[in-house]
């Protein structure tokens, strides 16, 4: 029988297959397998900008989800407000029914309206509503509107002399301005008296 060939495909001597010719096995070659490619800057990029994309996505969700329930909380918190001072507004209605039945007694009429009138003094302040009689105070014009300015003796120029109609204010708001009579300074001659006799 015939030796085999040196140059021939063999298991070097331990069940590896080498190649022929360099008796090295495939592996050892140090060459990588193609699926086993390191991806391209340019595929790193366009995967961190579709990432980027999906977060703003997710982002503008979250964001129109919390407008939504905000505007929800509002609209709810405003009806809320407005069944409790409705509430408040109905036993007004009964005594002011009460008084309108009692209309023929003219004692009972009164005795109704002013009971009308505190309660419904009695629901504004509950709610941080208040009225302003500015009266004797200095005329402020971002709170109070003026008709008319007048002399009046005793008080100082500037000073509400009378109050048509008091002012309202909600919290911090101006709801309506006062109107008001502002007392004015005495009219003086501008040559301080009559000129002086003039010498023949």
């Amino acid at each position: 029988m015939s030796a085999k060939k040196s140059g021939s495909r063999g298991d070097g001597g331990n069940g590896t297959p080498v190649d022929e010719g360099t008796g090295a096995a495939p592996e050892a070659s140090g060459l990588e397998p193609a699926d086993q490619k390191a991806p391209t800057e340019a595929e790193t990029l366009r995967a961190e900008v579709a990432d980027l994309k999906d977060q703003l996505l997710r982002r503008r969700a979250d964001f129109e989800n919390y407008k939504k329930r905000m505007e929800r909380d509002r609209e709810s918190a405003g009806h809320e407000m407005a069944e409790r001072i409705f509430s408040e507004l109905i036993p007004v209605i009964d005594n002011l029914e009460r008084a309108l039945a009692a209309a023929g007694d003219e004692g009972a009429l009164r005795a109704g309206v002013e009971l009308i009138h505190r309660e419904l003094i009695a629901v504004f302040e509950r709610n941080g509503v208040q009225a302003h009689d500015p009266t004797g105070q200095l005329f402020d014009p971002t709170t109070h509107q003026a008709l008319s300015h007048e002399i009046v003796p005793g008080l100082e120029e500037g000073t509400v002399a009378e109050s048509f109609r008091k002012g309202y204010s909600y919290r911090d708001r101006l709801l309506r301005p006062a109107l008001v009579k502002v007392a004015k300074g005495d009219e003086q001659d501008d040559d301080d008296g009559a000129n002086p006799a003039t010498e023949q």
